[in-house]
């Protein structure tokens, strides 16, 4: 019964946060049957018009619609990649395909279809505002790319495909995850785990106690190649263990083995794409993104490969060099490479970022740090409320306030990592703002920083840092996004500017009026010593070359996988040699410098939404580096450049093209000049 569920009725909580404490596993499927019927009888009040199109017939609406399904869908979603216990495993395996079919009848209805177009054809003669005439142009476009204008047999197999690649990335997620938790590193004494920090041997031993390992430590695996640690170890072999098990996930021949998964994926997404009227998936995705082509994409990484390539190369010599001077030389591998760059960052600028880290406690970062300078520049303030429930214990509740003291909507923190966590950090909302349906905003930040012993204090590595002040660039997006169509809310816009917004937010982790604040010894308060932060700034560029390259490789990979064709795809491919040949190609082959993520455990474009389109990082960078240009040389952190920002970009969602908001907030288009030195990448 609907009043069983508290899905099916609006949350009475603040800003319509899910009843997390009510909803049980039970309500989901229910939840959704219900919603999926809903949205189907709204869609059908719509088609059954007997009028000519208009506005305030069709896509008015088309927007309204569809509200308990995005409800019950982003309250489900938060939880299945968040906490996907066994239970909510076997929910989500179920919806795949059923929420695939569900979206295909909507996005391939032929009378929604004709009656969206007949607008688009009209728009010149609508007297639409500006949002209302976007709404028009991006609905016309998203139906059309996804197959609406298609006859009958051909919307009949990409319905098929489309379920099916529903259900090949959901098992791609959960195998990875599996895998994942199943190689986690035991180790079983300190002596093996020697560099790390106090905090760090107390997470591991929490981690290994959770298990019932008691006496043990444990290392978890993180979502990417490398691992923090690598960093600190001064164990070769255990630096090996951790390595070796990060890049074996997903191609052992197990339960969890992702290399079918993969190639039936990238086989039916080339499927697609020809059907779809586009040579290659690439082609497919990129027609819709601010790049506009693979080729446009493939000009870029080649363009950076190169100089990386160099740069990674020259890093190399200098640590083999450092290498050879000790008592047992031996070849550089690539578990060694973050340990012996610590070496020479220290002997080339008296730097030992894992030293840092009690200058880095988590609350104080996140307080003085992250929300300090979204006051500064927005005038936000944030205040937590202990008396809201969100899905897990761990997850922590903010209400975000304007600097009018207006209410904003709530901001939630899930900071640590657990075994049914999806590796990782990402954003996502559980409300959208829309002055439609009279929404605010809740936005959600994940993290996987390893939680310590109860009683210990957490300490972030600077790569955490960097990870939660680009995690809330997200949300402030999702926060600040402010549209009348639902369409628009929040972070809709192209994939491949979505990651601005982030980026340029973590240009505040070394602002000196920030950094301050909440650089302070965890057991003195003392601030973090001037000559170490010169020391941080001069070091900027280094080990560039390796970080770019492994970010190339992977970007590459993804490309390489989605510009086959659907008869290239067809053929028996093995995903090592397919792997080493595409990395070859660009000279990105490097076995001491590996991919950051390898084709089996690339969850952002197997599982997650980058497909064709983990290019995406570098692209915004080029956006991100201009504009870090533009606030310094504007004055920096102050409410006026700030106010500018979120009105001209943050504020508008995807309810402007995004270069035009761009050139509105900028005053030109942005440059590669920036990005190029901030990499080390100019001539």
């Amino acid at each position: 019964m609907v009043s069983d569920n508290p899905l099916l009725t609006p949350s009475s909580l603040p800003y319509r946060l899910p009843d997390y404490a009510a909803i049980k596993p039970e309500h989901y499927l229910p939840a959704f049957e219900a919603a999926f019927d809903e949205h189907k009888a709204e869609i059908a009040a719509i088609t059954r018009v007997r009028s000519m199109p208009t506005f305030e017939n069709t896509m008015a609406p088309l927007e309204a619609g569809g509200r308990l399904l995005g409800d019950v869908s982003r309250a489900f979603y938060t939880v299945s990649s968040a906490d996907a216990t066994p239970e909510i495993q076997e929910i989500e395996e179920t919806l795949a395909p059923l929420t695939s079919a569900h979206y295909d009848s909507i996005q391939l209805d032929a009378q929604l279809y004709w009656r969206i177009k007949t607008l688009h054809d009209q728009l010149d003669d609508l007297g639409l505002d500006a949002e209302q005439r976007y709404l028009v142009e991006r609905h016309y476009t998203e139906k059309t790319q996804a197959g609406a204008g298609l006859d009958d047999v051909a919307k009949a197999r990409l319905t098929e495909i489309n379920q099916r690649l529903s259900t090949l990335t959901t098992t791609f997620e959960k195998n990875l995850l599996n895998d994942t938790n199943e190689l986690a590193v035991v180790f079983e004494s300190e002596e093996e785990l020697d560099g790390l920090s106090e905090g760090e041997l107390s997470a591991a031993a929490q981690a290994a106690a959770d298990r019932g390992l008691d006496g043990s430590f444990l290392v978890s695996l993180t979502l990417f190649t490398g691992h923090p640690y690598l960093a600190s170890l001064t164990n070769r072999d255990s630096r090996k263990k951790i390595l070796d098990a990060s890049r074996s996930r997903g191609s052992r021949g197990n339960a969890y083995d992702n290399r079918e998964v993969l190639l039936e994926i990238v086989r039916l997404r080339a499927e697609r794409a020809a059907l779809l009227g586009f040579d290659t998936h690439a082609a497919f995705v990129t027609a819709d993104e601010t790049a506009g082509s693979p080729e446009a994409v493939h000009a870029l990484l080649r363009e950076l490969a190169a100089p990386a390539a160099r740069n990674a190369h020259r890093e190399q010599e200098a640590l083999q060099a450092l290498i050879d001077a000790g008592p047992e030389p031996f070849p550089l591998e690539a578990h060694d490479w973050a340990f012996y760059t610590e070496k020479v960052r220290q002997a080339e600028y008296d730097l030992d970022r894992a030293a840092l880290r009690p200058w880095f406690e988590a609350e104080r970062v996140l307080q003085d740090g992250v929300f300090h300078a979204a006051t500064e520049l927005y005038g936000t303030t944030f205040t937590e409320r202990p008396d809201l429930q969100a899905y897990h214990p761990d997850a922590r509740v903010f209400e975000v306030h304007n600097a009018d003291g207006s209410a904003l909507g709530l901001f939630i923190l899930d900071l640590y990592t657990r075994d049914t966590k999806r590796g990782g950090a990402w954003m996502n909302s559980i409300v959208t703002q829309s002055r439609l349906r009279e929404t605010s905003p809740i936005v959600v930040n994940n993290l996987n920083v390893p939680k310590p012993a109860a009683g210990k204090p957490t300490l972030l590595s600077l790569d955490e840092v960097t990870t939660l002040f680009h995690e809330f660039g997200h949300a402030l997006h999702g926060l600040f996004a402010t549209v009348t169509y639902p369409h628009f809310a929040g972070t809709a816009v192209f994939r491949d500017f979505v990651e601005f917004p982030s980026q340029v937010n973590e240009m505040w982790i070394y602002w000196p009026e920030v950094l301050s604040r909440y650089a302070k010894h965890i057991d003195t308060g003392a601030p973090l010593p001037a000559d170490v932060i010169e020391k941080l700034a001069a070091s900027e560029t280094f080990n560039q070359g390796f970080a770019t390259s492994e970010y190339l490789a992977a970007s590459w990979l993804d490309q390489a996988w989605h510009s086959l064709t659907a008869a290239e795809a067809a053929a028996d491919i093995d995903v090592a040699a397919f792997e080493a040949s595409a990395l070859a190609d660009i000279g990105l082959d490097n076995p001491a410098a590996p991919t950051r993520y390898s084709s089996t455990y690339f969850a952002h474009v197997f599982s997650g939404g980058y497909s064709a389109g983990y290019y995406s990082y570098i692209w915004s960078e080029v956006l991100d580096a201009d504009t870090v240009e533009w606030f310094r040389d504007n004055g920096g952190l102050t409410r006026g450049n700030g106010d500018r920002f979120r009105k001209r970009l943050l504020g508008v969602g995807g309810s402007k093209d995004p270069l035009e908001a761009y050139r509105d907030f900028r005053g030109r288009d942005a440059e590669i000049g920036p990005l190029l030195k901030r990499r080390g990448l100019a001539a």
